[in-house]
């Protein structure tokens, strides 16, 4: 984070809440309206879109104005959050690839090639 994200966020910025993350997310403090006000985030480590959960990014593009609590209803269907692992070890890798063993399942023999009718 550079110096002068530091100094805008300690002058102007309010804490509205922190995610599982550890990412910290701000507002403007002085503005007439609450719905007007600028929303920013301060990454924990390195700055990668994908670690806002859902419910903060609702709330950083005012989808909303209601804060999200680190207590919020979870429904049966929600899977925990994860950042975007492209790039890492842990990034899916389909049958076939290079770095996943470099074999593929033999074809079934059930595709049939179009062919245009004359």
């Amino acid at each position: 984070m550079s110096l002068g994200t530091r100094l805008y966020t300690w002058r102007n910025g309010e804490l509205v809440g922190e995610d599982e993350f550890g990412n910290r997310y701000y507002r403007e403090k002085k503005v007439a309206s609450v719905r007007d006000a600028k929303r920013w985030v301060l990454y924990k480590g390195e700055p990668e879109a994908s670690k806002v959960p859902p419910q903060w990014h609702r709330w950083l593009h005012k989808t909303t104005d209601d804060v999200p609590s680190k207590s919020a209803a979870v429904r049966p269907w929600q899977k925990p959050h994860l950042p975007n692992l492209t790039g890492t070890e842990l990034a899916y890798r389909p049958p076939g690839h290079a770095l996943a063993g470099n074999r593929r399942d033999k074809a079934t023999g059930d595709y049939e090639a179009w062919t245009p009718e004359d």
